[in-house]
Parts: structure tokens; C-alpha cells; sequence
């Protein structure tokens, strides 16, 4: 055999061997495909129920599945079709003056291929198959669950202060998933223990429930309950809250029957006083979601907001899903001090009328009455078993969350800068004045990031233009306005005059 023969035998190995890894390649990718494909339930194109509802479906090309209840409508429609009315003069006339027009008359042609995404329906409105139980694990270990101090350290690294709030939510969490867990103890049903959090604006509500739901990776919802009313109006369902947690869950239904729902601004949802139009999106909000809160079965659609949607609908247990209201209640400081001041108004230990004006922390002692008073139905607080209350910010917690917390505002603004190799810092008189500015707006910590953003513009501008500048020291004086930042050089020589003083005027 020559030489030629052996160099041509030897690439023909090689390249049946490079087929056979390409080949490979393809059955992976395929079964991976698949496999993802069968993480979800196929849809009904027609009635668009899932699988689990309408039992084995009919494969039509393009991956359209229709259910047995369809198909057979749709064949006794075809059946019943008039064949016969098609083949009489008139029709064939029609037909003949539109061949060369725009086509049949009241007839319209379906291309198949066009049709959206795999079958018409994204993964987004599909639901995840539910797993098949093996043996008899739990859902939840309950050894792996965090107890309630070590929840409240994680907390203390995010959230600054409210410390009887954090230790109130881990108890309550720590609890809850005990419960998931656990099922009953003997024969003794544990309730949930869903929370009621009051608390000024901007104290740290929703931070903190982001932060909780991070800390133990479980599937978070957050809505407004502004935008409730009761069905049949616009606006959401209340049953679009439980679909939100589903989205968040990649719609898997078992995960999200052990999620967490958070609803921010539940004191919009009170009755309303002292007016004559139908409360669409007050009481009548409150008593829908009594169901919700206590557990029951709902249905809810998948991958959107409102029952009407040409949407698949799915059934979810709310019994172990925690959730969390919150709201600031307005004026509920007033029903509280009204309260305060009737219990002695006359004798040697009456109140003083003024006595509760100066104090911060009135909200601490609001209770189920004063709750009632302000709009919220007995039913409603009746499912909230754990009420608990956030302080106003002070001065001093203002500037512990500026420089404390993992991911406070002057470390992302340092990290920035540190990126253009600048060191930037602040001093203490900085601080105070960022403080003291914050509290003037009277908005919590929400004002920080407004007031930071405001002088920090400049400084981000400017300072790149240099590249001698080494180090910005932010100054009591240039917060209040009447100085600038410290400037120090990186190298010998001066710092760009130019740059410093359009800082200074700025």
C-alpha cells in the first residue's frame, strides 16, 4: 500500500471520527431541548387549559397541541359545514371575479408557520410540570431552616435600627416554614402567621422584606394594593397578587405555594369615609382577600394580570404562602392620640393634651381598635395575627445607614470612583450635613439617595478630566454651599485649577 493510500485512509478515520463527536453533539443538544421542553405543560392552542386539566392531547404539526374537547368541536363544526351551498353557480361566479383579485370571498388562509413562538404559546404562559414525589422527603428540611437569630444577623448587615421589627419578622419566618415543614404535630394545626408591619415612609418596609426574601432565596411578590378593585372593575384581580408570586417562582406552582407576598400600601385599600360613590377599591378589597390570607384554592392566569387574557389558568394553594402588608398609615397617629387622651381627661392623673404631640414613637402603641377606626375591616386584621410597627429615622440612623450597611450609598459612590482610580471620602461634618438635610424632607432614607445624587453630579463630571487627581474629600462646607471638596494630587504638581474651581462654582 503507498504512501498516498494510508495519508487518505487516515483522513477518512479522522473524519468519520469528527462526525461521530458532531453527531453526539447533536443527540445532546437535542435531548437537552427536549428536556426543557418537557419541564412544561403543553397548552390547549384553542381553549389554552393545561395538560393537567384536559388529560392527553393531539399533537398537530408546528408543536400544536389541542385538547379532546376542542378537537371534537371542531369536528363536528367541519361535519356540518354546508359542501353543497359551494358548488352552486352564484359561488362559482364570485370565485371567478376574485381569482384575479385578492382571493376568495369571506375566506381567510392561515399560514401555520407564522404562528408565534413553539405552537403559538410562550414558555412564559406554560406551567412547570409538577414534580413526581419520591419517597417520602419533605418539601422543606426543616435543619436547614435558619433560626430566628441567625435570620436577624443577616438582616443587621442590610438594615440599619428597627431592631424589635427585625426580631419580630425572623420569629414570624422562623415559625412559618416550621410549619411548611412540618405539616402538623400532632393532629394540631399550626396556623400561619401572616404580618402586619406600620411604619412612616421610608423607614425601611419593603427593603426590609426584599432583604428577608434574598437572605432565604424563596420566590418574592411585591404589589400595590392601589391598584386592587373588586372584580368586575379595572384594574387588578386580587387574585393577580398570587399570580405575580407564580411569575416569580418561573411558574412553578410548588414553589410559589411556599413563597412570599409582600403588599405595600395596604392602608389605600380602607374604607372610605364620608362619600356616596360605590368603594370599588376599599372594603370591598379587603373582604376578597380574606380567602387569600387564610388559605384557600384559586385559580389564577398564567403570565398576566386579569382572568379575561387568552391565557392558561392554573390552581394554587395559598395555605403556606407568608404574607406581609405593610403601609404608613397616615393620620393614624391622630386616632392613637385621641384614644391616648380619653382614658383620663379629668383628675389628679389626667393627661395633659399636649403631652403625646412631641413624642416620635406613637406609633408603638396603635392597636387593633385604633386600626379599626382608621378603615380596616375586623375580618381583614383578624387574619394578621402579628402586628408590629418601624420607627421614624433619626438623625444618628440616617448617618449609620449612609456608611454601614454592605451596600450603602457612599460605598457604591466610592466603588465608582475607585473604578477611575480615585479614593473618595467623607467627613464626619459631611455626614451630619447629609443628615440634617434629609430630615428636613421629612421622606426617611429615600431622601438620601435625592440629596447625594444632587452634589455628588459634579464631582463625577469633573474629576475624570484629571488624571492627577488622586483623592476627593467631600466637606461639611461643600454640602452646605459655601466651599468646595479637598483635592489632592496623585503625582507631583498641581491639581487642574480648571476642575477645581468649576466644582467650586457649580
Amino acid at each position: 500500500m503507498s504512501d498516498f493510500d494510508e495519508k487518505d485512509i487516515e483522513q477518512e478515520e479522522n473524519f468519520l471520527e469528527i462526525e461521530k463527536i458532531a453527531s453526539d453533539d447533536r443527540k445532546e443538544e437535542k435531548k437537552d431541548t427536549e428536556k426543557k421542553e418537557n419541564e412544561y405543560e403543553d397548552v390547549c392552542f384553542i381553549c389554552r387549559r393545561p395538560e393537567s386539566r384536559t388529560g392527553k392531547m393531539f399533537k398537530l404539526p408546528n408543536n400544536i397541541s389541542v385538547c379532546n374537547d376542542c378537537m371534537h368541536k371542531t369536528m363536528d363544526t367541519v361535519s356540518q359545514f354546508d359542501y353543497q351551498g359551494m358548488l352552486n353557480p352564484s359561488f362559482m361566479e364570485d370565485l371567478n371575479k376574485n381569482m384575479s383579485g385578492k382571493g376568495y370571498p369571506n375566506i381567510r388562509f392561515v399560514n401555520i408557520a407564522d404562528l408565534q413562538g413553539e405552537g403559538g404559546i410562550p414558555n412564559k404562559q406554560k406551567i412547570k410540570k409538577k414534580k413526581k414525589a419520591e419517597g417520602t422527603e419533605p418539601v422543606l428540611d426543616i435543619k436547614n431552616i435558619p433560626p430566628p437569630h441567625k435570620i436577624k444577623a443577616q438582616l443587621d448587615d442590610y438594615v440599619i435600627g428597627q431592631e424589635h421589627a427585625k426580631k419580630v419578622i425572623s420569629v414570624a419566618v422562623y415559625n412559618h416554614y416550621k410549619r411548611v415543614a412540618t405539616g402538623t404535630m400532632d393532629e394540631i394545626e399550626i396556623e400561619k402567621s401572616n404580618m402586619l408591619m406600620i411604619g412612616p415612609t421610608g423607614c425601611g418596609k419593603t427593603y426590609l422584606v426584599k432583604t428577608l426574601a434574598r437572605l432565604l432565596d424563596v420566590p418574592l411578590a411585591i404589589t400595590d394594593a392601589t391598584s386592587l378593585t373588586e372584580a368586575g372593575y379595572i384594574g387588578d384581580d386580587i387574585e393577580s397578587v398570587v399570580s405575580k408570586l407564580l411569575a416569580a417562582a418561573d411558574n412553578d406552582v410548588e414553589k410559589a405555594e411556599r413563597g412570599i407576598i409582600f403588599i405595600d400600601e395596604i392602608d389605600k385599600i380602607a374604607k372610605k369615609k364620608n362619600t356616596t360613590s360605590r368603594d370599588v377599591s376599599g372594603e370591598s378589597v379587603q373582604q376578597g382577600m380574606l380567602r387569600l390570607l387564610e388559605g384557600a384554592e384559586v385559580e389564577v392566569p398564567v403570565g398576566a394580570n386579569s382572568k379575561n387574557a387568552m391565557v392558561p389558568l392554573t390552581t394554587i394553594n395559598t395555605r403556606n404562602i407568608l404574607f406581609i402588608c405593610g403601609g404608613a398609615f397616615p393620620d393614624l397617629e391622630e386616632i392613637i392620640k385621641q384614644r391616648l387622651r380619653q382614658q383620663t381627661s379629668i383628675g389628679f392623673n389626667a393627661e395633659l393634651k399636649d403631652k403625646f404631640d412631641k413624642e416620635s414613637d406613637i406609633l408603638s402603641k396603635v392597636t387593633i381598635e385604633d386600626l379599626k377606626k382608621f378603615g380596616m375591616i375586623p375580618e381583614f386584621l383578624g387574619r394578621l395575627p402579628v402586628i408590629y410597627t418601624l420607627k421614624a429615622l433619626n438623625k444618628d440612623m440616617l448617618i449609620k445607614i449612609l456608611k454601614e450597611p454592605k451596600n450603602a450609598i457612599l460605598k457604591q459612590y466610592q466603588k465608582l470612583l475607585e473604578l477611575d482610580e480615585v479614593k473618595l471620602e467623607f467627613d464626619e461634618g459631611a455626614l451630619e450635613a447629609i443628615a440634617q438635610k434629609a430630615m428636613k424632607k421629612d421622606i426617611g432614607a429615600r431622601a438620601l439617595r435625592a440629596i447625594i445624587e444632587e452634589f455628588m453630579l459634579d464631582i463625577m463630571y469633573e474629576i475624570p478630566k484629571d488624571d492627577n487627581i488622586g483623592r476627593v474629600t467631600i466637606t461639611k462646607e461643600y454640602i452646605e454651599g459655601t466651599g468646595g471638596p479637598v483635592i489632592d494630587i496623585r503625582n507631583a504638581g498641581a491639581v487642574n485649577p480648571d476642575v477645581l474651581k468649576q466644582i467650586e462654582d457649580k
